[in-house]
């Protein structure tokens, strides 16, 4: 539900009633992970994807009958062998969709819309399985633990299910946690969903150079906080870069001492000057992140190990590095290299290798995280 959070909390505002389902839970091979939602107003209007096109048909069914009875319902959906053509996943995986109407009042909904919206932390968290009456009831949980909403009036459970949601937004990890209806941790009573709605991750792009424009739209497009670093103003502009969240004058190596980075934090180098290059990855190599890359020839390449060994940096750290940055597409243009490296970002983010799948006998679809 949150990943269509800007729309929702737009029909929020306009006072609109609306259901919406989510998948929350896949098993097998399936278009779109847990968290994906499509939601449907009174007048019918679509907004948002639960399988690429395979079921919605039938989820925007079961929508237009929740907004009419005002009960959640818990469906699965999967391929089916007899009816090729029935309602299901002709890529032969299942998934769990959850249900639920919802109107303007309803007050977690409605403020984990809104954080989610204005890219706070937060944790929605649903009962997808349980009692009739606790069935969607809903919690939305910030970071610092206060939480809005109630499951079926029950403080005790409240308080546990806030817990185990604000452990799964710590983690910005999205998934079912169990707990008792009597609101201990032991499982078996009831199953939450919860989405975490953490603020998106960062891309770092060092360097303002041509190829960084389009590398900072595709890092856009793709749901970073983008931000362009330069130690050279007559380059780094707001002008320039419309597309970056933020552009900072400063010398690469101190500004990434000083902004905070996490394991999902993605760092661009593409300076290819010593000057800025090896202080700046010395740093890097030595700090979390999800992926670290710099641009350069094989022999700029080279150069930049040696130094870099010369620093101190270890054969287990310059592991890490990715260079020269991108995946082998034949790329020449700014544009063409910049999606050369959003794609080398991807496969290393989801496990997946950049070759063909045509032929393959690979998974389309990777568990990595």
């Amino acid at each position: 539900m949150l990943d269509i959070a800007d729309r929702l909390h737009a029909w929020f505002e306009d006072g609109r009633d609306f259901a919406v389902a989510t998948v929350v839970a896949v098993d097998g091979s399936a278009p779109r992970g847990p968290g994906a939602a499509l939601a449907v107003d009174r007048d019918g209007t679509v907004t948002g994807s639960v399988s690429g096109g395979c079921v919605e048909a039938e989820v925007y069914e079961l929508c237009a009958r929740a907004l009419s009875d005002g009960r959640s319902v818990y469906r699965r959906f999967g391929y089916s062998d007899e009816d090729a053509f029935a309602a299901g996943l002709t890529c032969g995986g299942v998934i769990d969709i959850l249900v639920t109407p919802v109107r303007p009042a309803d007050r977690a909904l409605r403020t984990a819309v809104a954080a989610a919206a204005g890219r706070e932390a937060v944790a929605l968290a649903r009962v997808v399985r349980g009692p009739g009456d606790l069935l969607g009831g809903a919690l939305a949980v910030r970071a610092d633990g206060t939480y809005e909403g109630s499951l079926g009036g029950r403080p005790d459970l409240d308080r546990t299910a806030a817990a185990e949601a604000r452990a799964l937004l710590d983690a910005g990890r999205t998934g079912s946690v169990e707990i008792a209806e009597d609101g201990s941790h032991c499982p078996g009573g009831l199953t939450l969903f919860v989405e975490a709605g953490a603020a998106p991750p960062r891309m770092i792009v060092f360097g303002a150079v041509d190829f960084a424009v389009a590398l900072v739209r595709a890092g856009a497009f793709l749901g970073y906080h983008v931000t362009v670093c330069d130690a050279r103003p007559v380059f780094t502009t707001r002008d320039r870069f419309p597309d970056a969240d933020d552009v900072v004058v400063d010398w690469p190596h101190r500004y990434l001492r000083r902004t905070p980075t996490d394991d999902r934090t993605v760092l661009c180098v593409l300076t290819h000057d010593p000057k800025f290059d090896v202080p700046l990855l010395e740093a890097a190599l030595r700090l979390p992140a999800a992926y670290i890359g710099a641009m350069g020839s094989r022999r700029t390449h080279e150069d930049r190990d040696r130094r870099l060994r010369e620093a101190g940096i270890t054969d287990a750290e310059l592991a890490r590095l990715h260079s020269p940055i991108g995946l082998d597409l034949g790329a020449r243009t700014p544009e063409e290299t910049a999606l050369s490296i959003a794609a080398e970002i991807v496969a290393v983010r989801r496990g997946g290798t950049g070759a063909p799948l045509t032929g393959a006998g690979t998974p389309i679809h990777h568990d990595t995280p």
